[in-house]
């Protein structure tokens, strides 16, 4: 049997995005998501698929938006506005090979991510990760407070190929939004028939409508809006529920 697990980014991001995420888990094929707790959106986004079965999970945001913690207490992860340092901060700063996050500070700024992820959704997370970025420190902090609580922590891969674990269980993450051509459909049905007997893939989608604060504070934007249409797609959800070696699974499955 192959497990695929098809995972949904960015709750909160901005009301169009919750939208789409909306329609993905209502009528699509979504049954995990991912909360940034940070976000002003993040709310009423939750407030739209409260009511579903689903596997919420912390996406921890540290490059958009401002923090949830005392901006006193986490200056290095921020810029001079109060504002979180962006990604394309982190993304440059990697590529010298400098790694700004402080680790205690990143601890902070996660559990207060936390707390308020849990005043948000009514309970605790069924996973954890980050919204990503480039830092080792970051991705240590991550690790450290989902050992703390004992949450299934989901550990970051952008390689297709790569083995990596959420909390026992050995995961392949595939995402491939912004890739030239992408056809999320596609991308999805390609992943199965590759899944070996007995693998489990987390597809990392990131389905979405389109507002201003999308289109300017976002590089993802179409493909968001082509991952709900497949995520929708009933051909797709037939494929899928008629193979009898697959089986859908959220992140309460592992």
């Amino acid at each position: 049997m192959k497990y695929l697990l098809i995972r949904a980014d960015d709750v909160g991001y901005s009301y169009a995005v919750d939208l789409g995420i909306e329609r993905s888990v209502r009528e699509g094929l979504v049954r995990s998501v991912g909360v940034m707790p940070n976000m002003p959106e993040a709310e009423r986004g939750w407030g739209l698929i409260a009511d579903c079965d689903i596997a919420a999970g912390q996406h921890t945001n540290v490059c958009l938006g401002k923090p949830c913690a005392d901006p006193a207490l986490i200056p290095s992860l921020l810029q001079a506005n109060g504002e979180f340092k962006s990604s394309r901060e982190y993304r440059a700063k990697y590529k010298e090979g400098v790694d700004f996050v402080d680790f205690d500070e990143a601890v902070i700024e996660i559990e207060a991510q936390l707390k308020r992820f849990i005043e948000i959704v009514g309970r605790e997370p069924e996973y954890f990760e980050a919204h990503a970025v480039l830092s080792e420190n970051l991705n240590a902090a991550i690790a450290q407070v989902a050992q703390n609580h004992g949450y299934k922590c989901q550990v970051p891969s952008f390689d297709l190929t790569a083995v990596v674990t959420c909390g026992d269980t050995p995961v392949r993450m595939v995402m491939r939004s912004q890739t030239p051509g992408y056809d999320p459909a596609a991308a999805i049905r390609e992943t199965v028939e590759e899944m070996k007997d007995g693998e489990t893939v987390v597809f990392v989608c990131h389905p979405g409508y389109l507002d201003h604060y999308i289109l300017t504070h976002s590089s993802l934007t179409e493909d968001r809006t082509k991952e709900v249409d497949a995520l929708l797609d009933p051909d797709l959800r037939a494929w899928l529920e008629g193979r009898g070696d697959l089986e859908l699974i959220d992140y309460r499955d592992l």
